[in-house]
């Protein structure tokens, strides 16, 4: 069975994206949630600091977004690569 890499690009990129906005938003209401893990993120994407403020949340997310969607797009082909050779081991029983 073959993944569809352009919808497991898309999950990924909504899903990651949708996590780091929500985490982002809700710091923003209450100071002490998700800071070190917001702090690990700010190590990790340039120009997206851990502050409270709504540019810092949106970049993170838009950040989630493009990198939960390369994930998903490289995990998709790769897992596509391996079923295939797989796939040529096993005869067809028709």
């Amino acid at each position: 069975m073959r993944l569809s890499i352009s919808a497991l690009a898309a999950t990924s990129g909504v899903v990651w994206g949708g996590c780091l906005l929500l985490v982002g938003l809700v710091h923003l209401v209450a100071a002490s949630y998700g800071v070190a893990f917001l702090d690990g993120i700010s190590s990790v994407y340039p120009g997206f600091h851990a502050a409270r403020t709504v540019t810092d949340v949106l970049i993170g997310a838009a950040y989630g977004l493009v990198d939960g969607a390369v994930a998903g797009l490289l995990f998709g082909w790769l897992y596509n690569v391996f079923a295939d050779r797989g796939g040529h081991h096993h005869a067809e029983s028709h």
